[in-house]
């Protein structure tokens, strides 16, 4: 990989998480109750973007061969120190501060989003042997690595993504049922987050198994199909939500859902990648880190429709913001993407 090219990759992420952290503030600045919510939710999306930069320095350091100990450790504390951060901001944002209906929602979003960059810091862990995987492409099947993760190590790794995703959807839909507006609300947005996490169950899959070579042939499209088809579930709830037109105060909710879907998208670029060149030379995989760029575009296009809307009902307004936001988080991951892209053609 290009040294130039490998500092635009490490780039992109803490661009994009500038921009969140930045459009957050200045949202926070201008004195509208909605923008309690809206500033609490981009400011959290910040944490992903860290998370992502994480695993991006991750694995480009070790192809630019300027990995060492202190990065191996320091990168992915990093990630898993402000996962924590937000996790526990999003409590105290929901058990403390004094803002009532509306803190139910944006404290329950964040640390949801916490849980989120808790999964993406796990791939950047993951990513820590990631120069395996192309060294495995010369060995047999099914022989595991000497310098990978033991079993122990692997199956921890994945249960992390797993808990979060099993808390974020559990609290979810016990919220749903709640008969309360907020919880309502909260709810949905917080269980669309679970997806996200469950998806990225099967990104930690793959590294992990890969990095041991005990990744199966056989089997290897089941992650990326059912990626795909969370971001699919993720984006019908949206629509759900959006047809059921209780309140205008679920508007928020059923948009930020369909964003949430494109993000699983987004996710399931990496899977597929890694499916894709496993033990395998395919021409096509230059052309995978395009769909994060395309649902990057999909989430800013519809924020800009909605920003029209917003003119008109007051209720566009959130949404608006917010999927600006996670058009930021995709195109984040097309930088990730993008490096896997190199680093696996590198060693194929």
């Amino acid at each position: 990989m290009n040294y130039y090219i490998s500092v635009l990759y490490r780039a992109i992420p803490l661009l994009m998480g500038a921009f969140t952290l930045g459009y957050g503030i200045f949202t926070w600045s201008i004195d509208v109750d909605a923008n309690i919510l809206t500033s609490h939710i981009l400011i959290s999306l910040t944490a992903i973007c860290i998370a992502l930069f994480t695993t991006a320095a991750t694995i480009i350091r070790q192809l630019i061969q300027t990995y060492n100990i202190y990065y191996k450790y320091g990168l992915p504390c990093l990630g898993y120190a402000v996962s924590i951060i937000t996790i526990l901001a999003g409590i105290w944002i929901m058990e403390t501060t004094p803002f009532g209906p509306i803190c139910v929602v944006s404290g329950n979003v964040v640390m949801g989003v916490g849980f989120i960059a808790a999964c993406v810091s796990t791939v950047a862990t993951a990513s820590t042997r990631f120069v395996l995987i192309p060294e495995n492409y010369m060995k047999k099947e099914g022989i595991r690595h000497p310098k990978s993760f033991t079993r122990l190590q692997g199956n921890l790794l994945i249960a992390i993504p797993f808990t979060a995703a099993t808390i974020c959807v559990a609290k979810g839909a016990m919220m749903i049922f709640d008969h309360q507006m907020p919880d309502y609300v909260g709810g949905h947005v917080l269980m669309g987050l679970g997806f996200i996490c469950a998806s990225l169950i099967y990104l930690v899959y793959t590294v992990v198994r890969q990095t041991q070579n005990m990744f199966s042939s056989e089997r290897k499209w089941w992650g990326s199909i059912i990626v795909f088809i969370n971001g699919i579930l993720c984006i019908l709830l949206g629509l759900w939500v959006l047809y059921q037109n209780l309140s205008p105060a679920v508007v928020a909710p059923g948009y930020v859902l369909i964003g949430l879907g494109l993000i699983c998208w987004s996710i399931s670029s990496k899977v597929i990648l890694l499916a894709l060149v496993w033990h395998n030379k395919s021409e096509y995989a230059k052309n995978i880190p395009l769909i994060p760029v395309f649902t990057a575009f999909g989430c800013f296009f519809l924020s800009v429709f909605l920003f029209e809307m917003a003119i008109y009902d007051d209720s566009y307004y959130v949404p608006a913001h917010v999927l600006a936001g996670l058009g930021a988080v995709c195109f984040t991951l097309y930088s990730i993407v993008s490096i896997l892209e190199s680093g696996t053609a590198e060693g194929s």
